[in-house]
């Protein structure tokens, strides 16, 4: 039930660092709230992931130590902050939502999405 709407993307030269944010209307009916990206001719794939309520955070292996997620429940936004970003991150980024409670990592465990934001990085 979640309406996400992301920001933040835009062009970076690789070792550069960029932060998206994503504006969530509903966030406390969600459990997760995560990072997706699809660059072209690819599939969605997983990026970083946080709970809600607890905070607990997790990422995918290809950008552990250089994407932090966060959330600010008051504010009900998800941030994203990209560091050391390289040409292979180049991706259409997207926020989304789930209702699961098993630290869901594929896109079909979430059920609400933002439209995206394009990140280019350049070599």
């Amino acid at each position: 039930q979640a309406q996400l709407v992301e920001s933040g993307g835009g062009l970076v030269q690789a070792g550069g660092s960029l932060s998206l944010t994503c504006r969530a209307s509903h966030p406390h009916n969600q459990w997760f709230l995560g990072w997706f990206r699809q660059a072209p001719g690819k599939e969605r794939e997983f990026v970083a992931a946080i709970s809600w309520i607890g905070g607990g955070t997790y990422y995918a292996d290809s950008v552990k130590d250089r994407f932090f997620i966060s959330r600010d429940n008051a504010k009900n936004t998800l941030d994203l902050l990209m560091i050391n970003l390289r040409p292979e991150d180049t991706a259409v980024y997207y926020c989304a939502a789930s209702t699961s409670g098993n630290y869901p990592r594929l896109p079909n465990e979430y059920g609400s999405w933002g439209q995206g934001t394009q990140v280019t990085v350049s070599s």
